[in-house]
């Protein structure tokens, strides 16, 4: 089997070299580049499973690097290293998906922690689509683009109806279903979907958190029941959790 590849981008040649040499100690393959430009021109993103990136280089810095990848799509897992731990850099750059931001100097298990993590959301990343249904076309959008800057696949309807006659339906392994839309509400979307022998992890979303509304979603099995506005780092936690919960459902016996 073929090792993971990470590639460090960071213009300092020590740090440069020591993370490449600390990162094949861990028995990953790893390669260095002194900018984002020369990661770009080498085509190694087609290759990597991970990638170090320095914030502050000359040219392309590292959030513009992790902007332009983004608007390729590509969603290689960031892990984010800097001398200078800036705030506004870090809230940037963890908004936009980064899976951490490690000032330096770190140690070997940070660094080893993180790249772990990197690799699962990678390994996540190759599983089913998560299915974003809402009627609020700016939810829908923001809720779409943060789920595919972790690297997972997402596809966004307007309406139960539309996800229904969708080829996606089939390749679900996670919905985030807003409570009330014209037509078929959240509710009965969840019920159609059980009465239909689909066991897809639901988390629901409200601008109106109606207790009933909650208690008779959780009682037939929904994953969640978050209040709109929800954190980022809220909705990504509780994804990842129907995620394990859909891998159990699929397996032989489970």
């Amino acid at each position: 089997m073929t090792k993971k590849l990470i590639s460090v981008i960071d213009d300092d040649e020590g740090i440069r070299r020591s993370a490449v040499f600390l990162i094949e100690s861990f028995g990953f393959r790893a390669v260095g580049f002194e900018s984002a430009e020369k990661f770009l021109q080498a085509d190694a993103h087609t290759d990597s499973s991970c990638l170090i990136v320095d914030i502050e280089m000359p040219g392309m810095s590292g959030l513009e690097l992790q902007n332009e990848l983004a608007a390729a799509g590509c969603h290689i897992p960031i892990i984010f290293v800097t001398a200078y731990d800036d705030n506004a850099s870090r809230k940037k750059a963890m908004q936009a998906g980064a899976v951490a931001f490690l000032g330096k100097p770190f140690n070997d298990e940070e660094l080893l922690r993180a790249i772990r993590l990197a690799l699962r959301v990678e390994s996540e990343a190759i599983g089913g689509m998560i299915s974003v249904v809402d009627d609020d076309e700016s939810v829908r959008h923001s809720t779409k683009l943060l789920i595919e800057s972790i690297g997972f696949r997402a596809a966004a309807f307007e309406s139960a109806e539309t996800f229904l006659k969708s080829d996606q339906l089939h390749d679900t392994a996670c919905l985030i279903l807003d409570i009330r839309m014209p037509g078929m509400n959240g509710i009965e979307l969840q019920r159609e979907l059980a009465s239909a022998g689909y066991s897809i992890p639901i988390v629901f979303i409200t601008s109106y958190d109606d207790k009933e509304a909650r208690r008779r979603a959780m009682q037939a099995g929904a994953v969640a029941f978050l209040g709109k506005p929800f954190r980022d780092e809220q909705l990504l936690r509780i994804v990842r959790t129907a995620l394990q919960l859909n891998d159990e459902s699929t397996k032989p016996g489970g």
